[in-house]
Order: C-alpha cells, then structure tokens, then sequence
C-alpha cells in the first residue's frame, strides 16, 4: 500500500524513470498471506518482474531500477563522494523511518499493560537524531536546493516520501517539530504529479487492547 514509504519510494521512482507497472494494493495485515506467494517474508515492497522473478527489499528493487535505466537517467549518484553522501542521507532517512514504525507498532499491535515507555523514548531519540542531522545538512544545503546534486536524486525522493510519513502517522511528534528545510524540501517534491498520484493517507490498524 503507498503509506508505506518504503512501497511509495519505489512507486515515485518508477513513475520518474518512466517505467510502467502494476499496482496491487495489499496490505501486510488483511492480505499477508497473497503477499507470501511472492515474498515468504511477507513483506512489500516486493516487485514481480515479467519473468517471475521478484525482488524483495526497496533498497534492491531501487538499485535494479537504475541499472534498468541507465547511468546517465539513474536516480542515485554514479560513485564517489556524491554517492557516498547519498547513501548515508538515505541511511540516516530509513533509519528514522523505522524508528517511527517502531512507536507506532508499539502502540497498536502491543497490549497496553506490556507497552514499554522507555523502549518508545528511545525511538524516539533515535528518531529525532536522525531528523536533526537531515536538516542540518538540507539547511546547510540552502534553499531550493536538492540534499546531493544539481538535480533531483534518490536521497530526495526517500526523504519526502519518509518525511510525509513521519508527519501523518498518527502519534509521532514530528509535524510541529523545527525542521523547516525538511519541510521545505518535501513539499516541493510532493508537489510533482510523480508524488502527488501515489500520496493516500495512512491507513491505521486496529490497536491493540
């Protein structure tokens, strides 16, 4: 489903590139099952090619779009210091990401009486850790301008899509928070039809009692 980041980054990326595809909305609760006839994980994204292959986790079906499009339309730095930088950008964005699932999954799918507060602070720290540094270096970067090249690249299109996340899953301090070159620089990227046509709002699972 596109609220997770992680499927949306790779749905972004495709319309980006120009690369056409078939979207099934499954959901990792309701529809695991289906999604475990392609993933034994039972995780998404998974993309299914024409051959039957699938490949499994977004950083790899990331890496295979590029390959498929080329050096020179790919969407993260071909080597050195920029794609270095890049990739520790991303590192830094999924690993909030992450963090922030770990709060909210805290919240719904653990009973009340076993939640652990201090195990969600830390997250949280981890969370914001990461947010800090991102915006420190967007800042940095100066206004209007992407987090790597001259141009749009992957360290952009994961952050916007994980920062939209961050901002409207329900119970995650982040949307007041300081970080106005973060916001700055999603609402520009969410603004491209590449975004806009695969944005849906979170969908909340039942919490747990």
């Amino acid at each position: 489903m596109f609220d997770s980041p992680f499927v949306r980054r790779v749905a972004v990326s495709m319309k980006l590139l120009g690369i056409a595809f078939e979207h099934r909305n499954w959901s990792v609760g309701k529809d695991f099952d289906q999604i475990r006839k392609y993933n034994p994980v039972g995780r998404v994204p998974t993309l299914v090619l024409d051959d039957g292959e699938a490949l499994m986790e977004s950083s790899a079906i990331l890496d295979f779009l590029d390959e498929r499009a080329g050096p020179e339309r790919a969407l993260m730095p071909r080597s050195g210091r920029e794609r270095r930088t890049a990739l520790r950008l991303m590192a830094m964005t999924t690993g909030a990401a992450e963090k922030g699932v770990a709060q909210i999954y805290e919240g719904i799918f653990r009973p009340t009486a076993k939640r652990h507060e201090p195990w969600v602070e830390r997250c949280r720290a981890q969370m914001h850790g990461a947010l800090h540094e991102l915006e420190r270096w967007s800042a940095a970067r100066g206004p209007g301008k992407w987090l790597v090249a001259d141009r749009m690249t992957q360290a952009d299109i994961t952050l916007a899509c994980i920062w939209t996340f961050l901002t409207e899953a329900p119970g995650l301090d982040v949307a007041t928070a300081p970080y106005d070159s973060l916001r700055s620089l999603a609402a520009r990227c969410e603004a491209l039809p590449e975004f806009s046509s695969t944005h849906v709002a979170y969908f909340v699972p039942k919490a747990a009692g």
